[in-house]
């Protein structure tokens, strides 16, 4: 098909040689599925396959939206379902940091609040600056068929954000340019006229003479025989079940009840048929799996009677065949998505199995469940449609016109149309892409790609960000770390940025001359030549200076956030790298993707816990280095000893300080900042011993230490720590801005406004709802236990330990004030 059809090859290209987004629309039967199905076979790019609901998840070989983004299934609206469901394992981060392309299968069924909640994940581990985190996006569906499930309460929620539920309404999608592509050829019907027929419901442009002739095969008394084959679509459930339900039970002979076996993790939602499948000799029953032996003698939605029945095995008799088909039980596979270690490719792991007979009761089906079936003959009742596209849907199951049966008949009130969806249509119809959009995408793509090498965004970002938090909290650091810092940033602005800046120019007049990087000899060389050159300043200045620098800093709230920047920076260096590692050998936009996702991963890969940094020793600002050293690898081994941080045996300041003044006494050793009686009693033996044998060995008198001199009772007190946060958040200051401003947890400002919340002096419903406030004290009510961690697991991941603690401080409030 794929060799055969133009479209279908079209947007392979497109999808495989370009980043450009893409919307693969088409009628029923145009072989969106099997476009779907080659394209994992077919294509080298890092992809995933999600859909939005279980069945059409395992039919599609994926997984379901909600499941693989970890969403709710509420509207995805303001911040959606917060931050709690955004802690994604490393497993997932690395499948989406490393991710070329994501594929949405049935896309009319996917909610524009949807759409932009993967945006909103995609580009917290992938790209932040870039719509879908800046991975290629391909969305496959007919929007003229299922269209998003929304109910009254939850459209009076999106409307204020939305002006339509559908994906194409999403705001991220706006800021994503996509090309729609439409698939004209269909291989389900054969029949011209009927074919122009379901072209018309689709459109919903139905005139009279096509009515007449559609109406033609409506017989409101037609009772197929047993052996006909005919089933009836329907548009509720509890239509279908009746109809099965009465069918089954007016079969004289004795049901058979087959169990499924279920493996591992496979939701009910996807089962693809009954857990508990009731068949009898004579019923009606659909196939709802393709035969996955050569033969193919059945495939999804071949329809057929139930000749005789055995132990593990059933066989069906179907119409117009001589031979019955044995059918035993066959095995669907729920998949996951992982990392392969070796290859860092993504590769489908299977998460669990649903073994059954693939059969299903048929004498009655509900139009949605049919989506995606072909049926030889059917009869349609879809007198009560609910929604947008689905007597189209219910239509074009049918091969011919002549094997579809109407219950009743099909008039204007039948078909259900959405003028935002016949526009959006005509635009897709109006605006096919060809040949020479495509080779300007792939053109954009290589050129893109290209500049990407050479552009330094993130890692600005990362410096600024490191370098602004060192000036504003001077007091934090020793001088050499913060000179370090400036130096840095002073030699990768030099160094790095600028000439990336004019590489760039460079690259603009090469292009031209000559758009096709890979034909573009000048270019290719001088990309080699960049590539050396960046390689060599990235990694001096990055990979062997952040990546090396001792980060023993005082402060424990900036030491956290300076080490997850400079990680970070280290990262984006490594992946940085890996692009001009291959660029040595010329500029291939296949390989460089590979090695910048392998980076990626590698980077990501777990840490050794207790991993010692080297150090950057300034001979001439630190004294005595060799001490320096010999006390630094103290601290760290006795904080791996003690399972402690390395601040709690001694600071960095007090380590400066030790090293300067040479303390060999216990009364020396007081007068060291930090070193506090039980800091001494623990280490200060070893301290004064190490210190005292290196004075010896280098003949070094030591000389005074002007330092902590003043009795503790002449200084002055220290300010109430919990009364500094309470005015702050009195003077209008959240406590995210409390804690950034004081160098301080986001958690320690919480515990200390929850202090005056059970004082009385706040009101706790500033913090929380009245709903979360009932249900933690229902909670505590009925437990002696004040502990927040079993609490949490009770009440969900929805309740934070800040929510928790305000509402226990809240309850003992009132426990102390009723007593």
């Amino acid at each position: 098909m794929m060799q055969s059809n133009r479209q279908l090859e079209l947007a392979f290209n497109f999808v495989q040689y370009t980043g450009q987004n893409i919307f693969l629309t088409g009628k029923a039967g145009t072989g969106k599925t099997t476009f779907l199905k080659s394209l994992k076979q077919r294509s080298p790019k890092r992809m995933i396959v999600v859909a939005p609901t279980g069945v059409a998840a395992i039919n599609a070989g994926g997984v379901t939206i909600h499941s693989f983004f970890q969403l709710s299934f509420g509207p995805q609206i303001g911040d959606g379902d917060g931050q709690n469901r955004m802690r994604f394992n490393k497993e997932k981060i690395n499948i989406i940091r490393s991710l070329d392309l994501l594929v949405i299968d049935e896309i009319s069924m996917v909610r524009a609040d949807v759409l932009d909640a993967i945006d909103k994940r995609m580009r917290r581990f992938k790209n932040g600056s870039k719509a879908f985190g800046g991975v290629q996006l391909l969305m496959i569906g007919d929007l003229q068929q299922l269209s998003p499930v929304v109910k009254r309460d939850e459209w009076e929620l999106l409307k204020t954000e939305y002006e339509t539920a559908y994906f194409f309404s999403s705001k991220a999608l706006k800021e994503a340019p996509y090309v729609s592509i439409e698939l004209t050829h269909v291989y389900r019907q054969q029949d011209d006229k009927f074919i122009s027929i379901l072209n018309k419901v689709r459109d919903n442009i139905l005139d009279r003479k096509s009515q007449e002739e559609l109406n033609q095969r409506y017989d409101p008394r037609f009772v197929p025989g047993d052996e006909d084959g005919y089933i009836t679509l329907c548009t509720h459930n509890a239509q279908a079940h009746r109809i099965n339900g009465s069918k089954l039970k007016d079969l004289p002979s004795k049901a058979k009840q087959f169990i499924a076996h279920v493996e591992g993790n496979f939701p009910e939602y996807s089962f693809p048929t009954d857990y508990e499948l009731q068949l009898k000799i004579g019923a009606q029953v659909m196939f709802v799996k393709n035969d996955p032996d050569p033969e193919k003698r059945f495939y999804n939605g071949k329809i057929g009677q139930v000749a005789s029945i055995k132990e593990h095995v059933v066989f069906v008799q179907c119409p117009g065949e001589e031979e019955e088909i044995e059918v035993p039980s066959l095995l669907w596979e729920n998949v996951k998505y992982s990392i392969d270690e070796e290859t860092a490719e993504i590769k489908e792991e299977v998460e669990g199995s649903f073994s059954q007979i693939p059969l299903k009761l048929a004498w009655a089906i509900t139009i949605h469940k049919s989506q995606g079936l072909t049926f030889e003959r059917a009869i349609i009742d879809a007198q009560a449609s609910f929604a947008h596209g689905q007597v189209y849907v219910a239509l074009s199951r049918c091969k011919t016109l002549e094997g579809m049966v109407l219950k009743t008949p099909i008039g204007e009130h039948s078909i259900i149309s959405d003028e935002t969806v016949g526009g959006f249509i005509q635009q897709v119809e109006e605006n096919q892409p060809g040949e020479e959009e495509l080779n300007e995408a792939k053109l954009a793509f290589q050129r893109e790609q290209l500049m990407e090498l050479f552009r330094f965004y993130r890692m600005v970002y990362l410096v600024n960000s490191i370098t602004r938090t060192v000036n504003e909290n001077l007091g934090s650091f020793t001088g050499l770390l913060s000179g370090y810092f400036q130096e840095m940033r002073a030699n990768f602005q030099t160094e790095i940025v600028e000439v990336g800046e004019k590489f760039q120019q460079q690259i603009t007049r090469y292009l031209k001359q000559e758009p096709d990087v890979g034909k573009n000899r000048p270019l290719q060389e001088r990309v080699k030549k960049a590539a050396v050159y960046f390689s060599e300043k990235v990694n001096a200045i990055f990979v062997e200076g952040v990546g090396n620098i001792d980060l023993e800093i005082d402060n424990r709230a900036i030491k956290k956030q300076i080490v997850k920047w400079t990680n970070d920076l280290t990262e984006e260096a490594r992946t940085k790298l890996a692009g001009y590692n291959e660029c040595r050998n010329g500029f291939s936009v296949k390989k460089i993707m590979d090695a910048r996702a392998k980076a990626m991963l590698e980077s990501n890969a777990p840490k050794p816990k207790k991993q010692k940094a080297k150090e950057i020793i300034d001979q001439e600002n630190i004294p005595h280095p060799e001490l320096y050293k010999q006390l630094r690898s103290y601290r760290y081994d006795k904080a791996g000893e003690l399972e402690l941080p390395g601040y709690m045996v001694f600071s960095q300041k007090s380590l400066i300080e030790m090293v300067n003044y040479l303390p060999v006494d216990l009364v020396s050793l007081k007068l060291i900042n930090g070193m506090g009686a039980r800091k001494i009693e623990q280490f200060g033996a070893d301290i004064i011993e190490m210190i005292r044998d290196y004075c010896d060995e280098n003949e070094i008198n030591r000389g005074e230490i002007p330092l902590k001199g003043v009795p503790e009772k002449n200084k002055g007190s220290k300010p109430d720590t919990k009364k500094v946060s309470l005015e702050m958040f009195r003077s209008g200051k959240t406590i995210e801005q409390i804690a950034k401003g004081r160098g301080l947890a986001e958690t320690t400002i919480s515990g200390h406004l929850a202090h005056f919340v059970k004082e009385g002096e706040l009101d706790v419903l500033q913090f929380i709802s009245k709903e979360k406030l009932d249900e933690i004290i229902g909670y505590f009510k009925n437990t002696d236990n004040k502990n927040l961690t079993p609490a949490r697991e009770a009440l969900g991941e929805g309740f934070s330990y800040g929510d928790l603690r305000m509402g226990l401080s809240y309850w003992e409030s009132v426990g102390k004030n009723s007593g």
